[in-house]
C-alpha cells in the first residue's frame, strides 16, 4: 500500500517556487479587481441587485483560476475581469437613462398589502408567499394585518412597511400558521369581527359567505388592536 503523497497533496506538482508565483498573481489581479471595482462604485458592493449579484459570480469565476492555476495567463483573466466590469458599467449607464431597461433589469416594485388587506394582484404574482410575507411582517414588528397601511416590496426584494397611526382588527399573523394555523369559522354563525383567511379582509357588519375581495370562502376571528 503507498503511502500519502503529502507534498502532492499540500502544494501540487508545481515547484516550490510557484508559491511565490501565486503571491504574486493574487496581489496583481486583486489590485486591478479593486481599482475597477472603486470605478464602479459603492453601489455594486452595497445591496445586491440581480446584475450585481451576476457581476461577483462572474468575478469570482474569472479571479479565482488565475490566482493559483499556472496555465492560465495573466492577461486573459485581466482582460475578462475588464469586459465584466464595462459590461456592467454599461447596464448601469442604460439603467440610469431608461426606465424600460430599469424596469427589466431591477425589476419594479409591488404593493403587497394595503389598508390591512393583501392586494389581489400580489396573489396572482409569485414575488414573494403568503407566508414569506407573514414572516417579514412579523419581523418588523407586526402581528395582524389590520396593523398595516402599506406593505410594498420592493424592487431589491426588500419589504417596506408602514404601520397605521391607527390599528384596527385583522387577519392574525402571530404565531406563524406553520406552529397553529388560525380556527375555521362560519362566517354567519360567529360574532365579532372576521377576516378573510386568503387576503385578510375584515368585516364586522356585513358577513357574506364569499370574501368580497378574494373571493375566498374561509373565514377566521379577526384579531384585535393591541392597545399601546
Amino acid at each position: 500500500m503507498e503511502g500519502i503523497d503529502w507534498q502532492g497533496m499540500l502544494i501540487g506538482d508545481e515547484p516550490p517556487i510557484f508559491l511565490l508565483e501565486i503571491v504574486i498573481r493574487t496581489i496583481i489581479i486583486y489590485g486591478y479587481t479593486l481599482a475597477l471595482l472603486r470605478w464602479l462604485g459603492s453601489r455594486a458592493i452595497g445591496q445586491l441587485s440581480t446584475v450585481e449579484f451576476l457581476l461577483v459570480i462572474a468575478l469570482g469565476s474569472a479571479v479565482g483560476d488565475a490566482m493559483f492555476y499556472p496555465d492560465v495567463p495573466l492577461l486573459h483573466c485581466l482582460l475578462v475581469v475588464t469586459v465584466v466590469v464595462f459590461t456592467n458599467k454599461l447596464i448601469d449607464f442604460g439603467i440610469a437613462r431608461s426606465k424600460l431597461i430599469e424596469h427589466v433589469i431591477d425589476g419594479k416594485p409591488e404593493q403587497a398589502v394595503r389598508d390591512g388587506v393583501i392586494c389581489k394582484s400580489f396573489l396572482n404574482s409569485s414575488s414573494l408567499g403568503t407566508s414569506e410575507l407573514f414572516q417579514q411582517l412579523r419581523e418588523k414588528g407586526i402581528r395582524q394585518l389590520g396593523e398595516v397601511e402599506h406593505a410594498i416590496v420592493e424592487a431589491d426584494g426588500v419589504l417596506t412597511v408602514f404601520k397605521t397611526a391607527r390599528a384596527r382588527a385583522g387577519l392574525p399573523i402571530l404565531p406563524p400558521w406553520e406552529i397553529e394555523r388560525p380556527i375555521e369559522v362560519d362566517s354567519k354563525a360567529t360574532d365579532g369581527p372576521l377576516s378573510c383567511m386568503q387576503c385578510g379582509h375584515t368585516s364586522s357588519d356585513h358577513r357574506p359567505v364569499r370574501c368580497p375581495h378574494c373571493d375566498h370562502d374561509r373565514w377566521t376571528q379577526a384579531a384585535l388592536p393591541v392597545e399601546r
